[in-house]
């Protein structure tokens, strides 16, 4: 199942020296395990509580490649250069699979079975 690694990025600084120079050189340590990016830094729009910084999202084809994409020994070479200058946190997760609906994961949740698609 697809999975993805979130940063919730508070303090981005991305002219920072050692930042920039982990920017030229992350997308090589993605390319091995099929990671790419989803969604970079942009600004975002807060419509519930609080989120302070920026967002990264980086699709893997499953939850084990992003794990060995992020204990490699090539991503932990340059992972100060941005842990450095930027406070922040990061967490894999899986996606949901082809059909999910929030119906189907309330039905689970009380132990029925899950709705039909047609109501």
């Amino acid at each position: 199942m697809t999975a993805y690694a979130l940063a919730h990025l508070r303090n981005p600084s991305p002219r920072e020296p050692d930042v920039l120079d982990y920017l030229d050189r992350v997308d090589a340590t993605l390319a091995p395990f099929s990671g790419r990016f989803l969604v970079h830094g942009p600004d975002v729009e807060v419509l519930e509580g609080e989120w302070p910084g920026t967002v990264v999202v980086i699709e893997f084809p499953d939850l084990a490649t992003a794990r060995a994409w992020y204990a490699s020994p090539a991503y932990q070479e340059i992972l100060l250069l941005r842990t450095g200058h930027i406070s922040g946190d990061v967490i894999l997760f899986e996606g949901v699979a082809p059909g999910h609906t929030a119906a189907a994961m309330a039905a689970a949740v009380r132990g029925l079975p899950a709705p039909s698609a047609a109501g």
